[in-house]
């Protein structure tokens, strides 16, 4: 009975001696490291061993890689934009763009082209063209206005300034006998009132009127009016 008592005590001591153990097992040594290690140089070997695995699984295993190499590679690079150059262009080119030959742009002046002017033109040249330009001056004088043609018919502008009577006003006597329908019937045989005056007067108007232009008997055939030409005379 005592046996199983010491027992009992003996494990109820044990217990809290091995969980201070344990405890004490799993709390680094040096706790100032910081790190979980040791000390400070496990520590960088760690890291260096645990890199050096990264990189010989993230680059396969053909020769001998440095360290910078497998960081270049592990970043991709972009590359350089191509700059393309312009093709030269001859210099034979470029000169005879500039310099027109002789068989272009003929007939064309090139008086307003100064640098043209001034590699060939002095103030002796400027000169003399002058004078050649003065002596081929010539001053045309004028002429007599021609006049209206060979025309020898009747002119309306100036029967229509000779008159002075108003349209309807009787000078003249007619004949009432079918005279409203012979006008209608000849009048429209003429394209404009000017036309029929025209032929009125060749025909012996304004006295006679064979055709019956004029039935009233004031001068004027088809209704033609002379006032547009009396007041262009006066002016207004």
């Amino acid at each position: 009975m005592d046996t199983t008592k010491e027992k009992g005590f003996s494990m109820r001591f044990l217990i809290p001696v091995a969980a201070a153990l344990v405890v004490s097992a799993c709390v680094p040594g040096d706790t100032n490291s910081g790190v979980g290690f040791s000390n400070y140089d496990s520590y960088e070997q760690q890291r260096a061993r645990r890199e050096a695995e990264l990189r010989q699984q993230a680059v396969p295993a053909q020769g001998v890689i440095s360290e910078e190499t497998v960081q270049t590679s592990a970043v991709p690079q972009t590359p350089p934009l191509a700059t393309q150059t312009p093709p030269a262009t001859p210099q034979s080119q470029t000169a005879s763009s500039r310099t027109p030959t002789s068989n272009s742009n003929a007939g064309i002046s090139d008086e307003q082209d100064f640098d043209a002017v001034a590699s060939r033109e002095t103030i002796e040249s400027d000169r003399e063209r002058l004078e050649r330009q003065r002596a081929e001056y010539v001053v045309i004088e004028p002429t007599a206005v021609p006049t209206g043609g060979h025309y020898s018919g009747p002119n309306i502008v100036k029967y229509a300034l000779s008159t002075t009577n108003n349209v309807g006003q009787a000078l003249y006597r007619r004949s009432k006998i079918f005279a409203q329908s012979r006008y209608n019937r000849n009048c429209q045989k003429f394209p404009s009132p000017d036309k029929a005056q025209e032929a009125f007067l060749k025909t012996g108007g304004p006295k006679r009127d064979p055709k019956g232009l004029d039935p009233d008997g004031d001068g004027f055939a088809c209704s033609w009016d002379p006032a547009p030409f009396r007041t262009a005379r006066s002016g207004g």
